[in-house]
């Protein structure tokens, strides 16, 4: 698994009749794919939330529109960022990603948090409780998870989830990359430590490299080699020659680059991969064809420098 470069679409509001709506996220999946980009991501949502839109905005179920996705592309690979874990039980979510695995030729990703999004719960019928419950419950899920995406059976007994020899048959490969998001040096870096092959890092610019120390300090605590965990930074970046840095609102200007593909570039160079992260992970808001293309031909062109 490598990502240094991911594209992720939050939003399925373009304006377009409903039947126009998928085909223009093929369109943005395909054209990342085509400029070079490693990975494409959808959120795990039912609802929109709240700092992009409305509740009622259009918004795919997550795996119904990757397997459909795994059929229009080739190369790049799959993934949520991220599942939240309330939203399954961790045997249909293990069942569900090796399907996607088996769909796109080996190329899902299993992006996987607690959950959040608390109107979601509400409404839909989901039990949301503390933040320590969702914790521990995505704890027990990668304990039954984790062993059945690896072809093993397990069985246990927690106190959110049981499986008896559960098993998750036909699977392309024995392991498929796991991803986690997020940025609390207490849990989540701890765990990515543990478990997982990439931490997607939700946080702002000035506190990557506190994070990236809390990083290395977690991997070395359980003697692994903190290189070996991959590291992206979830932004968004507004492209157009006319947008400039200055713009940028106060509070968003700690997750948000701006202005020409070259100068968004730039920004993540001094901004995110000099502070020790990988790679980044972003969405750009709307869908202009040709933009995709251009950002990501300004990235590479730092990424492999």
């Amino acid at each position: 698994m490598t990502i240094r470069l991911g594209f992720q679409i939050p939003n399925f509001s373009y304006g377009t009749d409903v039947s126009e709506l998928f085909p223009t996220v093929i369109a943005q999946a395909r054209e990342a794919e085509a400029a070079g980009f490693d990975a494409v991501f959808v959120m795990d949502h039912f609802y929109q939330l709240p700092m992009l839109g409305s509740p009622d905005q259009p918004m795919l179920e997550a795996y119904t529109a990757l397997g459909a996705l795994a059929t229009a592309t080739e190369r790049v690979q799959l993934g949520t960022l991220v599942t939240g874990n309330t939203y399954r039980n961790p045997t249909l979510l293990a069942k569900i990603i090796t399907t996607l695995d088996v769909v796109s030729g080996g190329r899902a990703i299993l992006g996987i948090g607690t959950g959040w999004f608390e109107l979601e719960h509400d409404q839909l019928g989901f039990e949301f409780g503390t933040f320590t419950d969702r914790f521990n419950r995505l704890d027990e899920a990668l304990q039954i998870i984790l062993p059945m995406i690896k072809g093993e059976r397990p069985t246990f007994e927690g106190k959110w989830y049981r499986a008896s020899e559960a098993m998750a048959e036909p699977r392309f490969r024995d392991h498929i990359p796991l991803l986690i998001g997020g940025s609390g040096e207490k849990k989540t870096i701890p765990l990515a430590a543990r478990h997982f092959d990439h931490l997607n890092i939700i946080a702002g610019f000035d506190q990557l490299p506190a994070k990236m120390d809390a990083v290395r300090r977690s991997c070395e605590e359980i003697g692994r080699d903190p290189a070996t965990l991959e590291t992206t930074m979830l932004l968004t970046a507004l492209v157009g020659q006319d947008v400039t840095a200055d713009q940028i609102p106060a509070d968003l200007s700690q997750r948000l680059v701006a202005g020409s593909p070259e100068a968004i570039a730039e920004q993540i160079k001094t901004k995110v991969l000099d502070a020790g992260v990988g790679g980044v992970t972003m969405n750009i808001p709307g869908y202009t064809p040709g933009v995709i293309t251009e950002v990501g031909a300004a990235l590479r062109a730092v990424l492999d420098a």
